[in-house]
């Protein structure tokens, strides 16, 4: 009898919870990371001498890299033990943590962000993957509850850490901050956790990595260069049209070979097309308001770093206590209305953003906030749970290396609009961010209502497959 219909795991492990904290504390980290510099791009651009947009490279390059390696996650899992990936991914994450807090330069805290990418890439996939082995399916949406809580909790904090950290000390403490965490994970997947991959040690297609590594490279290239020089520029054109089409040769080439780098085949399954389709947008939506609030609280409000951070504290608790809630929610009813709720939501508190101007008052503010933090998390984890419940065991490492993968490209195109709206309005600095604000918005909106129209088509109960590998 096949496991996925009883109460079994995949994989038996003594201390399944144990096994978890090092990716989930890595997890963490790498999402706290891909924040938590937002509220302090404006003092690095000071300290490092250099301007908007060369100190965006620091969110690009870390996003460029997690857009590397992600797409290659399952592959490597199939070459190394769960034990290696994690422990090599944790060392990489310290490494860059202690490059980019002690460079004097910006080239130096770059690198740093660059190798941390590396560790974030590696973790985010395999946590997601690793759960649906080692847990049975009845809990599921409870564990990837707690998976995606971490995930959003960790970008919603982010800022409020980051602004208290500003308020006393450099920013360097940022990259000190990340450390303690990450030893605390490194000791745990060196006590604790077991092998769950299968290392079977496929033959590698070294074109398919190539074709991989150019095209999702230029997607996100062309997303942060298209914010200072605009869609239509020389630079973004070029970057975007080859990164689109050695992605078709790429997709091409996976849906032919005998042994994929990465098995798009999963596509054909409806319920983890949908399920996949709702956490990308989703998750834009959440990383466009955790970049654009920050900036536009700081450049739009005028107010200090340090309030900005307790200014978006209620939501990120009120992120925490949804996405805890929300996994729960599909053991017991599904997957259909709570993303359709939550979306709901989600588009009230976007329209409420859309609303504001360079004089909105900070209670205003925190409400939409909060708003939206309720509608993204309750959408966030029942969607992901019903588009990897619909896979089979071996599937689940290539459907969560397919969810994160999309959710950076959507996320580095939700945060490629601020300086393009700060462009085409003329008066002060503050209406000027406050533009940018409302263009980054729109793109927001957008995707809560495609979203939204697409949840329609969600199964409450995702069925099972036939392996399609």
């Amino acid at each position: 009898m096949d496991n996925t219909q009883n109460n079994t795991a995949r994989k038996q492990l003594a201390h399944p919870k144990l096994a978890m904290v090092a990716m989930l504390l890595g997890a963490f980290v790498g999402m706290l990371s891909e924040t938590s510099l937002n509220i302090a791009l404006p003092k690095l651009m000071l300290s490092l001498r250099v301007n908007m947009a060369t100190i965006q490279w620091l969110v690009t390059g870390y996003m460029l890299v997690i857009g590397i390696i992600l797409p290659l996650s399952s592959l490597i899992s199939k070459w190394f033990t769960t034990r290696q990936i994690i422990i090599f991914g944790l060392l990489s994450f310290i490494i860059g943590a202690v490059i980019s807090a002690c460079a004097s330069s910006f080239p130096g805290v770059l690198i740093g962000r660059m190798v941390q990418g590396i560790g974030t890439g590696l973790i985010l996939p395999l946590m997601f993957a690793v759960a649906m082995q080692i847990f049975p399916p009845q809990k599921l949406g409870a564990v990837l509850g707690i998976c995606a809580l971490v995930i959003m909790f960790a970008p919603a904090i982010g800022p409020t850490l980051t602004g208290l950290i500003l308020a006393k000390l450099s920013w360097r403490w940022i990259f000190w901050l990340f450390i303690p965490f990450l030893v605390l994970a490194l000791i745990f997947a060196i006590t604790s956790l077991d092998n769950v991959n299968n290392v079977s040690k496929p033959h590698v297609d070294w074109l398919s990595i190539i074709e991989s590594a150019v095209g999702f490279s230029g997607l996100v290239i062309s997303a942060s260069l298209s914010s200072r020089d605009g869609w239509l520029s020389v630079p973004v054109l070029s970057a975007l049209v080859v990164g689109v089409i050695v992605l078709g040769f790429y997709i091409h080439r996976q849906l032919h070979l005998t042994e994929p780098i990465l098995n798009l085949r999963l596509f054909k399954i409806p319920a983890f097309r949908t399920g996949a389709l709702l956490v990308m947008l989703d998750f834009g939506i959440i990383l466009s308001a955790m970049y654009l609030l920050p900036n536009y609280l700081q450049n739009g409000l005028l107010i200090p770093v340090a309030l900005t951070g307790m200014i978006m504290l209620p939501g990120g608790v009120i992120n925490a206590i949804t996405s805890a809630l929300a996994g729960r929610l599909y053991d017991n009813i599904g997957a259909k209305k709570p993303v359709m709720i939550g979306l709901v939501i989600a588009l009230i508190g976007t329209i409420m953003f859309a609303s504001t101007s360079n004089h909105s008052s900070v209670g205003y503010i925190i409400m939409a906030h909060v708003i939206l933090m309720i509608g993204c998390p309750l959408a966030m984890s029942p969607a992901q749970t019903s588009s990897l419940n619909s896979l089979n065991g071996l599937e689940s490492a290539d459907g969560s290396t397919i969810l994160n993968t999309l959710q950076q490209i959507v996320g580095a195109l939700a945060t490629s609009f601020l300086e393009f709206g700060q462009k085409n309005v003329t008066g002060t600095a503050a209406l000027k961010f406050t533009n940018g604000f409302h263009y980054g918005i729109y793109f927001t909106l957008v995707l809560v209502v495609i979203a939204l129209i697409l949840s329609f088509r969600l199964q409450d109960r995702a069925k099972k497959t036939q392996d399609i590998n």
